[in-house]
């Protein structure tokens, strides 16, 4: 082509090219086109310029900027029938296109027994129809076998695709744009032997890489009865891995779709696998893939399409090694082990679990009762993470679950895989309650006020229920919480920090129980140490208490200590729209005092216990949007301080006692004397003229003896007197009377407390309002408090014997003389 004037151009195609070339307009321009093609013959008029081979043609555009309205077509057809085909590399003719967008097409014809190779240089990447290429440079791959042609791929340049074989005739384009020359096309053609399918890509690495490939037709639909192969070339020391993107099967006739494997080593080539089965992994060595379709249903045939990925990755230094994972002796658990983070590179390695040499997935469920052996296909193990959660449930009162330990296994902390969370959910039928026991360590509960926890893990425990699902709050070991017991059903999720060490840190200190029900939602049970300071808050911290929930605190205060309560906000800071929320606060022993406070009241000033003591804290219905529910507290001990003045009074009542004891003595003493002088003395003599009836006196009885008589002697023995006072067994020591009340000393418990009925009562009857919340805990047994009953008069029968007050045995020895 030469130039013929200013802006005329003249192209010539010799007849011995077979070439043709066609300008047209740019379809796909959303341009209204300005522009036409000049000729010397019909001006310029003309959209459409086609020249044919042995032509000479001249020709201009009518504007400076033609490659915004023309494309360029370039087609050139290769008989490899009726003679010899020009194999090697393609070269773009001819030379010196006006600078247009332009795709040049290859049509080779040759026999069906004939296969051809397309080497491509630089290698191909394969791309969805729909995707375009960074440079816009494109081509496109079909096979002319059967009644019309099927699209092989759309590849971009810089890829892993270095061959394309096919069977028959094969039809290359390349689409290049207006502003790049080259003068290579980037392919080669070479005659080989038939290969007996549809076709063969053939990609090669060289590092690590990734590549997504297609079936041919995709996604349109892999023509019928057809098979196609995927040759992978993989380089020493990786591995490749295989994953489905996506794909559909079709309705079959007669056989069945599959895909095949040929791997190295393997004494089952080819391995067969489903469309849905889990494709092999961890693939050392070259090895090859193909997709064999049905003979399809003429009714109804569907598509068998199939997209997927290839990742080729350096082998990971701890490739060769095994960990046994031990679950045979477990019950109700359940691993998962699965990446947790990608990263914005090039190429993203895979991370993969591996449970046989070549069966590896991106995430692994694997459950009880079995050991499993597994391996990691993965260049950073931090990316990986193991989650587990183990099911004890109590599906009957006779369950008899007690203190059963909370453990996890130990080949599963010694896995290279960092556990995210151990979850142990705690199931049970309604009338059954969990209890939590950590004798050993206690918990801490975390709080914004307390100290932070030490320890390498913490458990955030959450009460699930079908009306309220809560969290209890973080809890960590090395605390004052010995015991929490939750009315419904419990999940406790053991949290280790990133960098913890669990096979080394883990101690099993927390037990279950299933208890019968119990009333409130949770109660703590609170053993601190001595002379320390217990932080603690209500449930669900972040969004407050939950309507109409109660809640107490066991705070038990060792002895000789002394327990100083005090809330860190004076006032609950909520509106209630229905019912009350309330502070209970009551001593753990008779007549212990016990202290109310409403929402609308001040919080209880800070205040010292010596005894154990409850917090109850129930909620109201809160108004919407406004605050919720959440109150903090601490409780300090310290050693208990003892006032000058008690010992003064201890030291008073020591020496009162030391004198009674000295005039018992003496009182026993002169006993035994007068005893020796009246033992021949008589006794019963009847006197009739001894009034005993003393004036003024009140009996103590009603009904007796006193009127007949009967009763009275004129002398009394001392040992009727004094007796029980002698009594051998005892040697001299006076010893309780029977059936007199003895205060009980042993140690007392009350339940959790809550406002008092006769305190509710007065408020309701003042406020003509009846609190739904507190008439439940009214008539709740569970808050009933024992009142201690007046003693009832001991009968004595039909003694009467009339009280007789300061009278002595010689009194009435001498009134009888007289």
């Amino acid at each position: 082509m030469q130039r013929l004037g200013r802006k005329c151009l003249t192209m010539f195609l010799p007849s011995a090219d077979n070439m043709t070339i066609t300008i047209k307009r740019n379809l796909e321009s959303s341009l209204q086109a300005p522009c036409t093609i000049c000729t010397p013959k019909e001006g310029c008029k003309a959209s459409t310029l086609q020249i044919q081979p042995g032509q000479n043609v001249s020709y201009n555009f009518s504007c400076p900027t033609p490659e915004k309205y023309f494309v360029m077509e370039i087609h050139k057809s290769i008989d490899c029938i009726s003679g010899p085909c020009p194999f090697g590399a393609v070269g773009l003719q001819p030379l010196g296109l006006p600078r247009l967008n332009r795709t040049f097409s290859w049509h080779v014809i040759a026999a069906r027994s004939v296969g051809l190779e397309l080497s491509f240089n630089p290698w191909l990447r394969q791309i969805d129809p729909n995707d375009t290429c960074p440079d816009s440079a494109t081509f496109n791959v079909s096979t002319c076998q059967g009644l019309k042609p099927s699209n092989i791929g759309i590849f971009c340049r810089n890829g892993s695709v270095s061959h394309v074989k096919v069977q028959g005739g094969v039809l290359v384009s390349l689409h290049l744009p207006w502003n790049e020359s080259p003068l290579q096309s980037g392919f080669s053609i070479a005659n080989r032997s038939s290969i007996k399918r549809l076709c063969i890509i053939k990609s090669t690495f060289k590092t690590e890489s990734s590549a997504v490939l297609s079936s041919v037709n995709y996604p349109l639909g892999f023509p019928e009865d057809e098979l196609m192969t995927w040759q992978f070339v993989i380089p020493p020391n990786h591995r490749a891995s295989i994953k489905f993107i996506n794909k559909t099967s079709p309705n079959c006739e007669k056989k069945e779709e599959r895909v095949e494997y040929y791997l190295p080593e393997s004494h089952n080539n080819p391995e067969v696998f489903k469309l849905d089965d889990l494709q092999p992994a961890n693939i050392a060595g070259n090895f090859n893939m193909s997709l064999q379709s049905c003979d399809l249903d003429n009714q109804d045939p569907g598509i068998l399409h199939l997209r997927f990925k290839i990742t080729v990755q350096l082998v990971p230094k701890d490739e060769s090694k095994l960990y046994f994972l031990d679950l045979s002796k477990e019950r109700g658990l359940t691993v998962t082990i699965k990446r947790i983070s990608t990263t914005f590179r090039n190429f993203v390695p895979e991370c993969l679990v591996c449970k046989e040499p070549t069966e590896c997935e991106q995430e692994v469920n694997l459950t009880s009762g079995r050991i499993y052996q597994l391996s990691f296909l993965c260049d950073n193990l931090a990316n990986l993470m193991v989650t587990a959660e183990k099911v004890i449930a109590c599906w009957s009162p006779a369950c008899n679950i007690k203190n059963q330990d909370l453990t996890m296994p130990t080949t599963l902390l010694q896995l290279p895989v960092r556990l995210h969370k151990f979850v142990w959910q705690l199931i049970a039928l309604d009338d059954i309650s969990a209890e939590i026991t950590s004798g050993s360590l206690k918990l801490q509960q975390r709080s914004f006020q307390g100290p932070s926890c030490n320890s390498s893990y913490h458990y955030d425990i959450n009460s699930i229920s079908r009306e309220h699902n809560f969290a209890l709050g973080a809890f960590c070991p090395g605390g004052a919480i010995e015991r929490i017991q939750m009315r419904d059903n419990v999940s406790i999720v053991l949290r280790p920090t990133p960098k913890a060490n669990l096979s080394a840190t883990f101690k099993k200190h927390l037990k279950v129980t299933f208890i019968p029900v119990i009333k409130e939602e949770c109660i703590f049970n609170v053993t601190p140490n001595t002379s320390s300071t217990v932080y603690l808050q209500t449930p669900n911290w972040d969004n407050g208490l939950p309507d109409y929930v109660s809640f107490s605190w066991n705070i038990i205060v060792p002895p000789k200590q002394e327990a100083v309560l005090a809330f860190l906000k004076d006032r609950m800071d909520i509106v209630c729209e229905t019912g009350r929320a309330y502070v209970n606060i009551k001593e753990q022993k008779m007549q212990g005092e016990e202290i109310i406070r409403r929402d609308d009241q001040l919080m209880p000033e800070p205040k010292s216990f010596y005894s154990s003591f409850w917090v109850n804290i129930s909620n109201c219905k809160t108004m919407a949007n406004q605050n919720k529910l959440k109150v903090q507290f601490s409780v300090t001990f310290s050693p208990r301080q003892t006032d000058p003045k008690t010992i003064l009074i201890a030291a008073v009542a020591s020496g009162v006692g030391l004198l009674t004891v000295v005039i018992i003595g003496v009182t026993i003493c002169c006993v035994k004397k007068k005893k020796e002088e009246n033992r021949n003395a008589m006794v019963g003599v009847y006197n009739a003229n001894v009034n005993t009836q003393m004036p003024g006196q009140k009996v103590v009885f009603n009904k007796g003896r006193h009127k007949n008589e009967s009763h009275i002697y004129a002398v009394i023995d001392d040992n009727m007197v004094y007796g029980h006072l002698l009594d051998e067994s005892s040697n001299g020591v006076m010893t309780p009377a029977v059936g007199v009340y003895q205060p009980f000393q042993g140690h007392m418990e009350n339940p959790p407390p809550v406002p008092s009925p006769s305190f509710l009562r007065k408020r309701i009857k003042e406020e003509n309002f009846e609190d739904p919340l507190s008439l439940l805990l009214r008539d709740n047994e569970l808050y009933t408090f024992a009142q201690r009953k007046p003693e009832e008069p001991m009968s004595s029968g039909d003694s009467g014997i009339h009280l007789m007050e300061n009278h002595n045995q010689e009194d009435l020895i001498d009134s009888s003389k007289d």
